[in-house]
């Protein structure tokens, strides 16, 4: 049992829950609570971290004993975690890589693209709402806030686990992507030509999701083949980007299905 701050396996966990860059080097991040230790895939798991309190449980032990794992003393594990109220359980594991031709095969693909996205809830949100509504995979700029970053996991409530996600140069960069794939792409803009729910997304579709404080830059708009308005009632002019990502993907998705009832 691990029973010292100094352990180097208790330095490196903080250091992974700390430094993005610690993250990228090891190509590992962590996850904390049950549900996400419950929904990994176990071939991402690299190590598990227990409490001494949780190591006693023998029903979840049972979950435990064919994965290189780690007991901490109570104490020991309260500093490791990135959490106020943690559950006793930390994974590591490895950081997936994707490849965009396999991810985008199938036909029509619903696609998110989010821009200089900064607020880790709204990402994690963003994440858990297009499993939900049927996006086949998220693009993010690397200007974007580290998808593994501790706070943008939890927010993901596992769906980090099921949503493929590439980081690119900038929202320009898909174009030849896109249109090889013949997604069709849509800015939400005050200049809108029509409003979201009077264009079809049963195609191919891109939504561009910019910064919450700034909207898109004139780059990424430029790069859109269509703008689209969100319409909103007295006298706010933008909506939360978790909530503006929600709204067209479900759209989206309200569409398919009226095309194809068997559709998610």
């Amino acid at each position: 049992m691990i029973t010292s701050m100094n352990n180097p396996q208790v330095k490196n966990v903080m250091q992974l829950n700390q430094r993005a860059k610690a993250r990228r080097e090891q190509g590992l991040f962590v996850a904390e609570g049950k549900k996400m230790f419950g929904e990994a895939p176990k071939g991402w798991i690299h190590r598990v971290f227990l409490s001494e309190t949780l190591a006693g449980d023998e029903a979840f032990m049972e979950k435990v004993r064919d994965l290189p794992f780690e007991v901490a003393a109570d104490n020991v594990f309260r500093q490791m975690s990135d959490t106020l109220t943690p559950q006793g359980v930390l994974t590591v594991l490895k950081t997936p890589s994707y490849a965009p031709d396999e991810v985008l095969k199938e036909e029509n693909p619903l696609v998110l693209v989010l821009e200089d996205l900064q607020d880790p809830g709204n990402a994690g949100t963003i994440f858990r709402t297009a499993e939900g509504a049927g996006v086949r995979c998220i693009f993010l700029t690397k200007t974007c806030v580290d998808v593994t970053n501790p706070k943008v996991i939890r927010s993901t409530m596992g769906s980090i686990y099921r949503m493929p996600f590439f980081y690119v140069e900038d929202v320009a960069s898909l174009s030849n992507l896109f249109r090889e794939k013949k997604i069709r792409t849509f800015a939400a803009h005050l200049k809108g030509k029509n409003d979201y729910d009077g264009e079809s997304y049963e195609g191919g579709t891109a939504f561009f999701i910019g910064n919450e404080g700034k909207g898109l830059t004139e780059q990424a708009v430029s790069c859109a083949d269509c703008l689209i308005r969100i319409p909103m009632c007295g006298q706010v002019e933008s909506l939360n980007a978790a909530m503006a990502a929600g709204i067209l993907t479900y759209e989206a998705a309200r569409q398919r299905r009226a095309v194809s009832p068997g559709h998610r």
